[in-house]
């Protein structure tokens, strides 16, 4: 089983995700939350599931439709690590800018 790593700017993307959610009042914010978190346990078991990018990088699709997030991540497998790096929604143009 991988360890899971969260970049520290996550939290940031869930400050941002959470104020979105604020801003429409959606009332069941805290599960959205939940089932990214959960989706993101996957990746300890099944760190390849994601859709691979270039670099090394690979995608997690969080969800359906409008309910939809996105999880930019790389594995190493040396190290038997998942560094999460990034958390969007789907609809959203891009990731922040990472470093």
């Amino acid at each position: 089983m991988a360890r899971l790593e969260l970049a520290p700017e996550i939290l940031q993307d869930f400050d941002r995700i959470l104020a979105h959610l604020a801003q429409y009042e959606v009332a069941e914010a805290p599960a959205r939350i939940a089932g990214i978190i959960a989706a993101l346990d996957t990746l300890r078991h099944s760190p390849l599931i994601g859709r691979p990018l270039t670099g090394g990088l690979r995608e997690l699709l969080i969800g359906r439709g409008a309910l939809a997030y996105l999880a930019l991540y790389r594995f190493l497998p040396v190290a038997e690590t998942v560094f999460v790096l990034a958390i969007r929604h789907a609809r959203e143009a891009g990731y922040r800018q990472l470093p």
